[in-house]
C-alpha cells in the first residue's frame, strides 16, 4: 500500500512538473518571439535584390525571397503578429463565452433557451464562411479577423459553462443562497464563477490554437490582413506562387514555424485540462 501511494505521489509530481514546464518553454518562446517581432524594424524584413532567392544559410536562416526579403525576420514579424491577434481574440471570446453561459445558467429557462438559440445560429452556419464574412464586414484587417474570432469561437466554451452550470443550480449551498435571499448576481460571484473558473482557464488556453489558424487560414485567403502586413497567411499566400521555381524554403519554414507554435499550445492545454479533471489529475 505504501509503495502504491508512493507512485501515486511520483506520478503526481511528473505531471505538475510537465505542466509546468510546457507552461514555461510556451510562455518563453511567445515572449521572445513577440518582443522580437515588436521591436523589430521594417529593414530587418525590407527587400534587397543584391541577395534574392538565397537558399537557406548561416546568414539566412530560412533564405531569401524573390524580393531579397529575409524569410527568418519575415516569419518572426508574422508570427507575433498572429499571437498577437490570436491572443486578443481569444481572450475576448472566453470572456463572451463565459460572460454569456453564466447568464444563461443563472437567469433561468427563458435565457438558457435564447442562449441555445445563438449557439445554434453560429454553429450551424459553416465556420470559415461565417470567419469571413464577419472579417469582410467589418472591413478586414486587424479589426476585421479579431472581431470575427471573437464572435465564431465562443459556443463550444460557452456551452460548456452552461452546462456546468445547469448541473451546479441544484446544488444545495446555491438552494441555501437562494433561501438566505442572496441575489443571482451575488449567487453567481460567490458560488458559479469559481466552479467554472477551471473549465475557463483550459477553453482558453485551447482557443489560442485555433485563433492563430483561422486568422492564418483567411489571411492566406485574402479576406484578413492587408497584403503589405508580414503575416504568415500573407507569406504562405505569396510563396504558393514560386514554389514552382523551386524555393520550397519560402513556404516550408513559414509553416513549420506556425504548426510548431499551433502544437505548442495545443499541448499546453491538454496538459492543463487533464491536471484539473477529477478524473485524470490522480493518475
Amino acid at each position: 500500500m505504501e509503495n502504491v501511494q508512493k507512485r501515486t505521489k511520483k506520478l503526481r509530481l511528473n505531471r505538475r512538473t510537465r505542466t509546468i514546464l510546457v507552461f514555461l518553454v510556451t510562455m518563453t518562446i511567445l515572449g521572445c518571439i513577440t518582443v522580437m517581432g515588436l521591436a523589430m524594424h521594417s529593414d530587418r524584413y525590407g527587400t534587397n535584390f543584391q541577395i534574392k532567392n538565397v537558399a537557406p544559410c548561416a546568414v539566412h536562416l530560412f533564405g531569401t525571397d524573390w524580393m531579397g526579403r529575409d524569410m527568418f525576420m519575415r516569419t518572426v514579424k508574422g508570427l507575433s503578429t498572429s499571437i498577437f491577434v490570436g491572443l486578443l481574440a481569444s481572450a475576448a471570446s472566453s470572456v463572451l463565452a463565459l460572460f454569456l453561459g453564466v447568464a444563461a445558467g443563472v437567469c433561468g429557462e427563458k435565457a438558457t433557451a435564447v442562449f441555445n438559440w445563438f449557439v445554434d445560429l453560429f454553429m450551424g452556419v459553416p465556420h470559415l464562411i461565417l470567419l469571413i464574412l464577419i472579417s469582410i464586414l467589418m472591413g478586414k484587417g486587424i479589426k476585421g479577423v479579431t472581431t470575427g474570432v471573437i464572435l465564431t469561437h465562443w459556443c463550444g466554451l460557452g456551452r460548456i459553462v452552461q452546462a456546468e452550470i445547469a448541473a451546479l443550480r441544484n446544488s444545495q449551498y446555491v438552494l441555501a443562497a437562494q433561501k438566505l435571499g442572496k441575489s443571482k448576481a451575488w449567487i453567481a460571484v460567490r458560488h458559479v464563477l469559481p466552479h467554472v473558473f477551471p473549465q475557463f482557464i483550459v477553453g482558453l488556453v485551447l482557443m489560442f490554437p485555433h485563433a492563430i489558424m483561422h486568422e492564418a487560414s483567411i489571411t492566406f485567403l485574402g479576406f484578413g490582413l492587408p497584403a503589405e502586413e508580414p503575416a504568415i497567411g500573407i507569406i504562405l499566400s505569396e510563396a504558393m506562387k514560386y514554389l514552382t521555381t523551386g524555393t520550397w524554403w519560402l513556404a516550408v519554414f513559414p509553416g513549420a514555424c506556425l504548426l510548431f507554435v499551433v502544437c505548442l499550445f495545443e499541448l499546453m492545454g491538454n496538459q492543463l485540462r487533464l491536471l484539473m479533471d477529477p478524473y485524470s489529475a490522480q493518475e
